[in-house]
């Protein structure tokens, strides 16, 4: 979709993350970039000193404008980047991040994903965050992720639990258990927090990404897939029957297959989208086959988000080195799932 196509419609909010990694790089050098990659209409929402400082670090020429409400962002955005301030204390050092900046941080998450709630802005595009410095001023959840689920729970509803969906050209996987230790996932496999993955992946693929008949493929957590029970039990008690149940309710879903040739070529056009049983053994596939250019998406939630696959890069910060692919396509992407959302609803 061409770039004036796409500026006709709500701009992305996206919450400018840690001042002090390479998020504000991406950021400025996806609005460079917005011709040449048709980037869709966006505003920061973040203090201006600081992406001031950081096109002045890296000699970008990205002229900054500041707007008080998203309804200025898509009029200003073809000639200058649009940021909504929020104010706190801009003071920060590339390569290190501070608590001093942190609750800005937070504040930030917290107006760009109320504008998207409130109809303001199309989705929520988030820059990488520094967990350990947020944790300091109040940060309470174990990450984006879970923390977002918070801020959109309904009045008197418990909050969604959110399928964290990373997105390459190549590869869709979902880990079913995310933030957590690797001693602790067996536990947290269970039928319910297994069924209710595997169906916000499918209603995901529907709804976000317009697949018709969803395939899922489902990984297995012990090697060769427990071997009929011999390299552990948790395929043949919990993810064998949960998929057997789940197959019957009509699911095209696979499994549970060895995770070591889930990930070929050949292996890959045999589905849609697959959900892993811990973190790594989801990311470590995807960032091999895309390291610069994957998004992840958060499924299960009232809003779009999208966010780089990516974290702060503390060590290359500041140089002027950061890639922006991630962040374009995270952009690119959340705009495609709004426009997928509202054809579904017609």
């Amino acid at each position: 979709m061409p770039l004036s196509t796409i500026n006709n419609f709500l701009p992305l909010a996206v919450s400018i993350g840690e001042p002090a990694g390479i998020g504000g790089e991406i950021i400025l050098k996806s609005w460079h970039l917005r011709g040449q990659h048709d980037v869709p209409a966006f505003f920061v929402v973040g203090n201006i000193a600081i992406l001031a400082r950081t096109t002045r670090q890296l000699g970008l020429d990205v002229p900054l404008t500041a707007i008080s409400s998203p309804d200025e962002a898509a009029g200003k955005f073809p000639d200058s980047l649009p940021v909504l301030e929020i104010g706190g204390r801009a003071e920060f050092k590339f390569g290190s991040a501070s608590q001093a900046t942190a609750p800005m941080v937070i504040k930030a998450i917290d107006k760009a994903t109320g504008f998207v709630l409130t109809g303001k802005a199309a989705g929520l595009v988030t820059a990488p965050i520094q967990k350990s410095v947020l944790y300091q001023a109040g940060f309470s959840c174990p990450g984006h992720t879970e923390y977002l689920a918070e801020l959109c729970r309904r009045k008197d509803h418990p909050p969604e639990i959110p399928v964290m969906m990373l997105v390459s050209d190549d590869l869709r996987v979902v880990p079913l258990t995310i933030h957590i230790a690797l001693a602790d996932v067996a536990r947290a496999i269970t039928p319910e927090a297994l069924s209710e993955c595997c169906r916000k992946t499918r209603a995901a693929l529907i709804q976000d990404f317009a697949v018709k008949k969803p395939r899922i493929a489902v990984a297995a957590l012990n090697p060769h897939a427990g071997e009929d029970g011999a390299m552990g039990m948790e395929e043949k008690l919990v993810i064998g029957p949960t998929l057997d149940q789940l197959r019957r309710e009509g699911l095209d879903i696979i499994g549970p297959l060895p995770a070591d040739t889930l990930f070929d070529a050949r292996a890959r056009a045999e589905y849609d989208a697959a959900i892993c049983m811990y973190h790594d053994q989801a990311l470590i596939p995807i960032k091999t086959l895309d390291i610069d250019g994957g998004v992840n998406v958060t499924a299960g939630l009232p809003i779009v988000r999208t966010s780089p696959d990516h974290g702060t890069a503390l060590t290359i910060a500041g140089q002027n080195i950061a890639r922006p692919d991630s962040m374009i396509r995270a952009l690119k992407l959340a705009r495609q799932i709004y426009a997928n959302r509202m054809a579904s609803h017609g």
